[in-house]
């Protein structure tokens, strides 16, 4: 596969014709005027905006065919709704439709549920935004949007985030040839010294391998600072019994860990 190149099935996608700006306007006034036949040239015309925009989205789903087919119905219903008197191009009215329609195909087949509430509010915010570029050509931003909704700039960015597509932290972010560098190996916790917390980890895990009375005793000495007599009378046994299972258990705990 060319570096840049989307494959669709059934589709060759170098045979695709283009049109210039006299024939879209040639094209859409036949349309206008009834003619069906100039609808379906302006779409084959036209499908090249679908392909640009799959190519952004390339690597990133499993099936370009089904968001090909997506695509191509917002291309329709860019065609149908356009009209030559909004003085824009076609292609600038039509990619924001495009791109909503694949968009929204992918979040309602997202395998993270969101409550049907936050979607709604989501789906509004996006909506707002497009109708408001298709007329303007100018994106309003989220505290503009979230003025017209009638709710916070945080509830607007919540819902519009929870729509994003989840990535996953095995997600491959940059090869030169040699070793794959994932997400996961870019997520840090500036917090955590991952050293500590690996010993951390493997200390608890050795701990677990105690029997109770062992985790008992050490628990007692080391965290509650008890003595080993007063620990012995506790379980009822003699010091030097307190004594010989906590170093019993401390030599195993540095077995484990060795």
């Amino acid at each position: 596969m060319a570096k840049y190149k989307v494959e669709i099935t059934g589709i060759n996608t170098n045979d695709i014709e283009v049109l210039s700006n006299e024939e879209m306007t040639k094209l859409f006034k036949a349309f206008k005027n009834g003619d069906s036949y100039a609808r379906e040239l302006l779409v084959n015309g036209n499908l090249k905006l679908v392909l640009s925009i799959l190519r952004r989205l390339n690597n990133k789903v499993d099936n370009l065919d089904d968001l090909f087919q997506i695509g191509c119905i917002g291309l329709l219903k860019a065609i149908d709704n356009f009209e030559l008197s909004y003085d824009v191009k076609f292609s600038t009215y039509a990619v924001p439709m495009i791109l909503g329609e694949i968009k929204r195909y992918i979040r309602d087949n997202n395998s993270i549920r969101v409550s049907r509430s936050v979607k709604d509010l989501a789906y509004k915010a996006i909506k707002l935004r497009e109708e408001n570029y298709s007329k303007h050509g100018v994106e309003m931003n989220d505290g503009e949007l979230a003025e017209k909704l009638g709710v916070s700039p945080f509830e607007v960015i919540n819902a519009l985030d929870s729509l994003k597509e989840p990535v996953s932290i095995f997600e491959p972010i940059y090869n030169d040839g040699g070793d794959t560098i994932l997400l996961y190996d870019q997520i840090e916790d500036k917090k955590v010294n991952a050293a500590e917390l690996s010993s951390r980890i493997a200390l608890e895990n050795a701990i677990d391998e105690l029997n109770s009375r062992e985790n008992y005793i050490l628990n007692q000495r080391y965290v509650m600072g008890k003595t080993q007599m007063e620990i012995a009378k506790e379980l009822d046994i003699s010091q030097a019994q307190v004594s010989r299972l906590e170093k019993g258990a401390i030599k195993q705990l540095k077995k484990t860990l060795k």
